[in-house]
């Protein structure tokens, strides 16, 4: 998938959007399946990530699978 086709916020560090487009989790509502702890376990993906995808998800009402 293009990088143009993603909804992910544009200020994620390059290697957890890079890594994430490659695991074809380029659309926010694909966090909705993933734990916290699950996104915390992805290649490039950090406490700074974790909260810049849980404010994009709020946004859109949406939240990890464990409700946050």
């Amino acid at each position: 998938m293009k990088n143009n086709e993603s909804d992910l916020p544009t200020e994620l560090a390059k290697p957890a959007l890079e890594h994430s487009l490659e695991l074809g989790t380029c659309k926010l509502e694909q966090f909705t399946k993933l734990s916290e702890a699950e996104v915390l376990q992805l290649h490039g993906m950090g406490p700074k990530a974790l909260e810049q995808i849980r404010r994009a998800l709020s946004e859109k009402g949406l939240a990890f699978a464990n409700g946050s």
